[in-house]
């Protein structure tokens, strides 16, 4: 049983004020379990994939309502969705690269300052921690049992200090992995609603076909990858299906109009 598991076993046990329910997801062995399935071989790049094909699938298919509605043909619907769907999948593999590698320097330089304060002025620490303890609830003397035992280890002391005082935890997401899932992503799902256009052309297919049936295809991804990303946010699959479809279908909607009524522009 994995960590989501086991807390959506215990949030529908609440729900129903289940006692017998919430003692099974409690259980030793069921936490051991879930901590033993929890970060598993790329599940840290999970978020990077689902936001990574919701963007690409959203992104692409505007270009080819956009298109669409502008009636400029199958040959433009596949070199201006070719070209977006490579430069900004580029652009958001970048960004993730960037972002993932500037959160851990900054996690870093600070871990090193914190390190640095608690072994020149290890009292001055304890007495940071001691008010942070107070600031939570804890009775003066609880908050000091604390600060003595986490004191007791200089690199726990640091860990703990980076939590409680920054707000900071450890990502183990290696950057470069970040871009290459985000952008592997993008790819993959922003490559449907080309797909009958690329077929068109060993297979002639008509203008309004065509874009019916990359409407279908990017529907049912944008609402496979909505209800996907409750594997990140563990929220209700179907709200969030149908929800991530009526943005990705507005946002078509408005490429589509937008193409419409500049149709003609340009001879």
């Amino acid at each position: 049983m994995s960590i989501t598991r086991r807390l959506e076993e215990a949030r529908k046990a609440f729900a129903r004020r289940d006692l017998d329910a919430s003692a099974q997801a409690h259980t030793p062995e069921a936490i051991a379990q879930a901590a033993e399935a929890h970060g598993g071989a790329g599940s840290q790049y999970l978020g990077d994939m689902v936001y990574g094909g919701l963007d690409g699938i959203v992104t692409t298919f505007a270009v080819v309502s956009g298109v669409a509605g502008a009636e400029l043909g199958a040959h433009v619907v596949l070199i201006l969705g070719l070209a977006n769907l490579f430069a900004d999948g580029f652009s958001m593999a970048t960004g993730a690269y960037l972002s993932a590698k500037s959160e851990r320097e900054y996690y870093d330089r600070e871990w090193q300052r914190e390190a640095w304060e608690v072994e020149h002025f290890p009292d001055g620490e304890r007495e940071e921690m001691l008010q942070i303890y107070q600031q939570r609830g804890y009775s003066e003397a609880d908050a000091q049992r604390l600060v003595d035992i986490q004191s007791q280890q200089p690199d726990l002391w640091v860990k703990t200090m980076m939590v409680e005082e920054l707000g900071l935890l450890p990502d183990d997401k290696k950057p470069l992995l970040s871009s290459l899932a985000t952008f592997a992503a993008f790819l993959a799902a922003g490559s449907l609603p080309l797909v009958i256009y690329l077929i068109g052309l060993a297979r002639p297919v008509a203008s309004g076909t065509a874009f019916l049936i990359s409407l279908a295809l990017s529907a049912a991804a944008l609402f496979g990858l909505g209800a996907a990303k409750v594997l990140v946010t563990e929220r209700n699959p179907l709200r969030s299906g149908l929800e991530m479809l009526l943005m990705g279908g507005l946002a078509a909607g408005v490429a589509y109009i937008v193409g419409l009524l500049l149709k003609g522009v340009g001879g």
